[in-house]
Formats: C-alpha cells, structure tokens, sequence
C-alpha cells in the first residue's frame, strides 16, 4: 500500500467520520446544537474539499495508485451516507430519499467492481451527471447541516431540502445511465 500525500488526505476524511457523527451525540449541555452545527458542516466541508485536493494532488505530482483509486470513492460514500443517516436522525431529510441516494452509491460501486473484473472498468467511469449529482447532494447537506438561516430571510433548511430532491433525482437519472452503459456486458454473460 502506497502512502503519500493524496492517501493521507483520503484517509482523513475516513477518520473525520466518527468525530463528525459522534459531534452530534454529545450532550446538549457540552456543546449547543447551534455549535454543533456549525463544527459539523465545518468538518463536512473541509471532507469535500479534500476530496476534491486529494485527487488534484495525485495525477498533479503523478501520485496515483490503484489502492488510492479504491480508497477515495470508499471514503467520499462512507462521509456521504454518515452524513444522510444523521440528517435523518436529525430530522432534517426524509428517510426514503436518504435509501435512494446510499442505494444507488452501493449499486454503482457494485456495478463498477463487476466491471473492473471484467476489464471495463473504462465504460462506467465517472460521467457528467454523476458530477452534477454529487455537487447537488455536497450543496443539500452542507445546507441541512448547518441548519440555521446564513442570513435574515434566507431558507436555509429549504434550499437544503431543494438541492437535496435535486440530488435524489440526478441520483435516479444518473443510476439508470450507467446501467444503461453497462447493459451490453449485462447481455454477454
């Protein structure tokens, strides 16, 4: 296993997990829901964008691995579907949308292994809508993280809310265009 600079980045935000989720289980009289917001989306936000710096870091200093490859994606699904589950705990996202989106993340990972057995790994690489899905979903939960309005008058639990139906909707749309791309090996085995 490879270890630089990328590698460590990625697994910070594996470790930023259980502090991220556990934040929202101390007591209320050790740290105000308020705060906890507040450090959460902190955490949330710092976690997008090393994911982000991550893989800019890897292919800029030529630092790619297959182990980074595998652990990246893990890592970006396992903070997403942490943060889902403990934004319905908190009530601020309805379950059934939380289902779809985590389901379609273990779906596609799935389809992507049995692809890279099968050497085409290549056809169900990351597309466009697949892009836009993830920034919408990044957008919704920042948003209900935090909870509390930016400003006076701005919704902040419903633009969260918006971007996160969004998210559900590419997450269907996206689902179906990589089964659709795989759908020729579906036919050859």
């Amino acid at each position: 296993m490879p270890f630089n600079l990328p590698i460590f980045l990625t697994w910070l935000r594996v470790a930023a997990i259980p502090v991220f989720v556990g934040l929202f289980y101390l007591p209320d009289t050790a740290v105000a829901m308020p705060m906890k917001n507040m450090i959460g989306t902190a955490i949330f936000a710092v976690a997008a964008l090393t994911d982000w710096f991550d893989g800019f870091l890897a292919r800029r200093w030529n630092q790619t691995s297959s182990f980074g490859a595998f652990l990246d994606p893990v890592a970006d699904k396992l903070m997403v579907a942490a943060a889902l589950i403990l934004l319905v705990e908190l009530e601020r996202a309805p379950s059934w949308l939380a289902v779809i989106i985590i389901g379609r993340e273990i779906t596609i990972s799935a389809l992507r292994e049995w692809m890279a057995q099968l050497g085409k790994s290549r056809s169900v690489a990351v597309a466009t809508i697949g892009k836009f899905k993830t920034t919408a979903q990044m957008i919704a939960i920042l948003f209900l993280l935090w909870n509390d309005p930016l400003i006076p008058g701005v919704p902040t639990l419903f633009i969260g809310m918006l971007a996160l139906y969004v998210a559900g909707v590419l997450t269907i749309i996206s689902m179906f265009y990589y089964l659709r791309v795989a759908a020729q090996q579906f036919r050859s085995v």
